[in-house]
């Protein structure tokens, strides 16, 4: 099968702002468009194929039908693993905590959320909560709460274009106004929050906060590492930053300058572009590449499934562009 566009979700979450809609031109009925899940099959939002023969089916349908695609890492279509989203803070997010799998599958019924994010713009002053600044000791964490003094003992971070954070379970977070990200994570939609400002939701109450869950899984240890600028590989035809390889996926960006070749393995990927744009083809690279070799035409915003261990590709154009896979798991 060949590679194909993804229709996202958008949701329209209190904090979120009009970013998405200006920057990539993401399409909703609502002002706000907070997140665009760009690669999903959780239950919460599932996107659709956008192109291609099966366009119009969800991803999970057509995964459903067709599970070869996923590649031999991947499991089945209920267990998708992975979820790739844009995010626009035009406010604060709330101060929040995930669970790993164990804590999550026992107490939800869902996995644990690892993630990460790589910050695509920042205002100038831009900064979000990355841990605590100094150990405290659980019972100072939950009077901290109940005190209103949380915010005090949270580990603050400045953040420019290009910087990538890597978030595991356990670690308290919160992304700061002001920031666009891409964000990679696990398929989970779990979350505690700790601390909302005492915002009111749509209907005009407090958000709810999950502070008994929190204090079970908040690691209290300060954060002093996961965070900074990545690495640049020079490449024939591209840069290479590395962003992150965890258990669950890794994510690596590229800033193409003509083309860069693309050899499918045996897990599915995931391209997001988040500038520029390019021509997907099938094949070896070519000067003159016949058009009836263009599978499709990729601009800023737009995300593509590649299937597992499919063809040989290549991207032709001047594009940057996250590009997202399952881990593989190698035999011992």
């Amino acid at each position: 099968m060949k590679p194909f566009l993804l229709k996202p979700v958008i949701k329209d979450y209190i904090w979120g702002g009009t970013k998405l809609r200006d920057w990539f031109g993401k399409e909703s009925d609502t002002e706000i468009l907070a997140e665009s899940w760009e690669l999903s099959c959780h239950p919460d939002g599932e996107c659709s194929v956008a192109s291609g023969e099966f366009s119009g089916m969800t991803l999970k349908a057509l995964l459903k039908i067709h599970p070869e695609i996923m590649g031999t890492e991947c499991g089945d279509a209920d267990n998708f693993p992975i979820l790739v989203k844009l995010i626009d803070a035009r406010d604060n997010l709330s101060v929040q905590v995930h669970p790993d799998n164990e804590y999550a599958r026992i107490h939800e019924n869902d996995s644990g959320k690892t993630e990460m994010w790589y910050v695509i713009q920042a205002d100038e002053g831009a900064e979000l909560i990355y841990g605590f600044k100094e150990k405290i000791s659980r019972e100072d964490f939950k009077q901290a709460i109940e005190k209103n003094t949380l915010m005090e003992k949270l580990n603050r971070v400045q953040v420019k274009s290009g910087d990538v954070f890597f978030i595991p379970p356990h670690t308290l977070h919160a992304i700061g106004k002001g920031i666009l990200i891409a964000e990679i994570q696990q398929s989970s939609n779990v979350t505690y929050r700790v601390y909302d400002y005492g915002r009111l939701g749509n209907d005009g109450k407090p958000r709810p906060l999950h502070i008994e869950k929190a204090l079970e899984v908040t690691d209290t240890e300060p954060c002093t590492k996961g965070y900074g600028q990545p690495k640049l590989l020079k490449m024939p035809n591209a840069w290479q930053s590395p962003l992150c390889f965890c258990d669950y996926f890794s994510a690596t960006k590229y800033d193409i300058f003509t083309f860069m070749q693309i050899k499918t393995a045996d897990v599915f990927m995931h391209i997001l572009v988040i500038n520029g744009e390019a021509d997907f083809y099938s094949g070896n690279y070519c000067d003159d590449p016949d058009e009836n070799d263009r599978i499709l035409h990729m601009t800023k915003g737009s995300s593509v499934f590649v299937p597992a261990g499919s063809d040989t590709y290549y991207i032709k154009g001047k594009c940057s562009v996250i590009i997202t896979a399952q881990k593989i798991r190698r035999k011992k």
